[in-house]
C-alpha cells in the first residue's frame, strides 16, 4: 500500500507541474493578446480621429460656401440699392447686408476653429500612427520569443505528461478513477500531505484516531472533509534521527 500511495503522491507532482506549465504557456500567450488588443484599441481610436478629419473637412467647405454666398448676396444687395426708390426698400437691403456681414464673421470663426481642430485631430492620429506601428514591430519580435518559450514549456510539459502516462498505467484502474474524478472536483489537488493533523487541501483537521492511521501508510484515507486522499511525510528532523 505505502507503494501505492508513493505513485499517487508522484502523480500528484506531475499533474501539479503539468498545470504550472499550462499557467506559463497561458501567460506568455496573454502578453500576446494584451499587445495585440492594445494595437486594435489604437486602430480604432486612429479610424474615429480620421473619420473626424473628414467630417471637419466637410464642414469647412459648407462654411466656406456660406461665407462665398454671404459675399455675393451683400454685392447683390449694394448693386440693388442703388435701383431702389423707397425708405422702406433702403432699410431692407441695408439689414440684408448687415445680416450678410454677420454671417461672414460668424463664418470665418467657424471656419478657423473647424481648421483647428481637423488640424489637431490629424496630429493626433499621425501621433498614433507612429506608435502604433512601433507597437506592431515590437509585437512582432515578442511574437517569435513567445512562440519559441511556449516550444521550449511544451516539449517539457510533454516530457512531464509522458511521465504522468507511464506512472498513471501501473496504478490499479479503481484507483486511478478516484484519483482523476477528484482531480477535476478539486481543482487539480486530489493529493495532499496531512501536517499536525491538519488536511493540507481544505485546512480542516483530521480526527486523531484516523490521523494515527494515515501516519502508518497501511491504506488510503481520504479527508472527511475535502474527500481528497491524504498522506503523512515525517519531518526531516524525525526522520533524521530515525
Amino acid at each position: 500500500m505505502k507503494e501505492e500511495i508513493e505513485k499517487l503522491i508522484a502523480l500528484q507532482k506531475l499533474n501539479t507541474e503539468m498545470s504550472q506549465f499550462d499557467q506559463k504557456i497561458a501567460v506568455r500567450q496573454k502578453e500576446l493578446t494584451d499587445r495585440e488588443q492594445s494595437i486594435l484599441e489604437k486602430e480604432a481610436a486612429i479610424n474615429e480621429l480620421q473619420e473626424k478629419v473628414q467630417m471637419l473637412e466637410k464642414s469647412q467647405r459648407d462654411i466656406k460656401a456660406a461665407h462665398d454666398d454671404a459675399g455675393t448676396c451683400i454685392k447683390e444687395r449694394q448693386n440693388k440699392m442703388m435701383q431702389v426708390q423707397t425708405s422702406r426698400e433702403h432699410q431692407a437691403l441695408l439689414k440684408e447686408i448687415e445680416d450678410a456681414k454677420q454671417l461672414i464673421k460668424n463664418t470665418e470663426e467657424k471656419l478657423l476653429q473647424a481648421m483647428e481642430q481637423a488640424e489637431q485631430a490629424a496630429t493626433e492620429a499621425a501621433e498614433l500612427e507612429n506608435i502604433c506601428n512601433g507597437e506592431k514591430e515590437l509585437l512582432a519580435d515578442e511574437t517569435k520569443t513567445v512562440v519559441a518559450a511556449v516550444k521550449r514549456l511544451n516539449s517539457r510539459r510533454k516530457t512531464v505528461f509522458n511521465k504522468h502516462n507511464k506512472l498513471a498505467a501501473d496504478l490499479q484502474g479503481s484507483r486511478m478513477k478516484r484519483y482523476e474524478k477528484l482531480l477535476k472536483k478539486r481543482n487539480g489537488l486530489a493529493v495532499v500531505e496531512v501536517i499536525d493533523g491538519v488536511c493540507q487541501g481544505c485546512f480542516m483537521a483530521i480526527p486523531p484516531q484516523q490521523f494515527n492511521e494515515i501516519r502508518k501508510g497501511e491504506q488510503l484515507f481520504s479527508c472527511p472533509t475535502c474527500q481528497r486522499i491524504l498522506y503523512y511525510k515525517e519531518p526531516d528532523s524525525e526522520a533524521d534521527e530515525k
